[in-house]
């Protein structure tokens, strides 16, 4: 049985037994070519899928999945989720009615090649790198693909689906000069295998890295901050959760109730774009089938609006933006897909220090309270130079005071792709944040 089919059986199951039901199917194909001493030293091509079912019993939300498309299969599938939903307690679940959008292929032939060539990408990649004197090892060095195709359907009209492809380079290496050494990992990650550039992203990777070694101690102070793009995108990526609807309902953020208030200085504007040409992460429908549109969440630093499913915009008494999120395996959530900040004019160096690597993000950021500590790698920058690496140090604060504290935005944008989720950020200059170092 098709997932097409598996879709329909599905469905007209559910209406048999007068349950509400919504249907989410993915079939998801990846390849990954390591290359390790200029030779293919591993090569995973895989295809995976399953189909997924959430259904609702007298406002009771109950879930299932399975990754077999038999008939038997299916029936215990559905069986299950009704089965969890008399489980739950909490009622006023239900499935938004839906609406016919068709199906998009967002991929056409831009991951097309012979996987011979794209093992040579892996190969080449690693050899520039190696071309660095400063390399001592590389861990890894890998062409990666991933694809996937999604189908939502529900008995309340949804019916659409859309297909979605990324190509990267991916790599870890130590690098040393003298007794300094780092170790990094880095990714480059693109929507065709012909926007890759394998050469000049081997080179950026060991720029960046290799502009660490021979770090000093940085003191402890507070000083001007200049958060590079990949740091900020990771720090921006932790805090997305401050803008999920589901949270804000439940007060689990900082941004609950201050719709209309000033939250950033003049300069942010951060925005969710599902229909970003070329983004990491477009898509034409949310996980419950709501076509995707582009939602400003903060504009001249004023707050416009939370990223919401049916269920958070109803509770907020909003209009549903289109974020809802799910895999098959998973229960209905909120996420964004291409977010990021508006770059600006520009951010030219003063005094200060470059924030180029921040380390253990996750754990060291609360999106409840918006309170964070990281440790980070960085640069100082004297007369408008870059002068010497600094290291050893934590910088800490609160992100919406960072937010007010922006005096600048640089004018590109780059990305850090979380698969199916991307997050933009271009160079940010912020007044002064608190430093920890020697």
């Amino acid at each position: 049985m098709t997932h097409d089919d598996a879709r329909v059986y599905v469905l007209a199951g559910a209406k048999e037994r007068g349950v509400a039901a919504e249907v989410l199917a993915e079939v998801g194909r990846e390849i990954t070519a390591r290359s390790h001493q200029r030779k293919l030293e591993h090569l995973t091509q895989a295809v995976r899928g399953g189909l997924g079912v959430r259904v609702v019993v007298d406002g009771r939300v109950g879930y299932a999945y399975s990754e077999e498309l038999t008939p038997q299969a299916l029936d215990w599938m559905l069986r299950e989720a009704i089965d969890n939903a008399g489980l739950q307690s909490e009622t006023g679940g239900f499935i938004p009615p839906g609406q016919h959008v068709g199906r998009r292929d967002l991929v056409g032939e831009s991951l097309r090649g012979s996987l011979e060539a794209k093992v040579q990408m892996a190969i080449g990649f690693e050899s520039t790198i190696r071309e660095d004197p400063r390399v001592k090892q590389v861990l890894y060095a890998s062409y990666a693909e991933r694809e996937w195709e999604v189908t939502i359907a529900s008995t309340e009209g949804a019916d659409g689906s859309y297909r979605r492809g990324v190509a990267g380079m991916m790599a870890s290496m130590v690098m040393q000069d003298g007794t300094s050494r780092k170790q990094s990992f880095d990714d480059d990650w693109a929507t065709a295998v012909a926007a890759l550039e394998p050469g000049r992203t081997a080179l950026e990777f060991t720029e960046r890295t290799g502009r660490l070694l021979g770090a000093r101690p940085l003191r402890t102070g507070r000083y001007r901050a200049y958060l590079a793009p990949k740091a900020a995108a990771a720090i921006l990526a932790a805090f997305a959760p401050m803008w999920n609807g589901k949270n804000v309902a439940e007060r689990k953020s900082p941004l609950a109730g201050r719709l209309g208030e000033p939250i950033a200085s003049s300069l942010v504007t951060l925005v969710d774009d599902p229909l970003l040409p070329e983004g990491l992460a477009s898509r034409p429908v949310d996980a419950e089938g709501t076509p995707a549109r582009r939602t400003v969440l903060v504009e001249g630093g004023v707050l416009r609006s939370y990223l919401t499913n049916s269920e958070s915009a109803r509770t907020l008494g909003m209009e549903n933006t289109g974020h809802a999120w799910r895999t098959y395996r998973g229960i209905l959530w909120v996420a964004p897909s291409n977010l990021f900040i508006r770059p600006g004019p520009g951010a030219p160096l003063s005094e200060g220090v470059v924030i180029a690597e921040v380390m253990g993000v996750h754990a060291g950021t609360n999106a409840v309270t918006g309170e964070f500590s990281l440790q980070a790698l960085g640069l100082w920058v004297e007369d408008g130079k870059i002068a010497y690496p600094v290291e050893n140090f934590a910088v800490a604060g609160n992100i919406l005071t960072l937010l007010k504290e922006i005096t600048a935005l640089g004018p590109a944008l780059e990305w850090e792709y979380g698969g199916r989720i991307a997050y933009g950020s271009p160079m940010i200059e912020v007044r002064e944040l608190s430093f920890a170092g020697a």
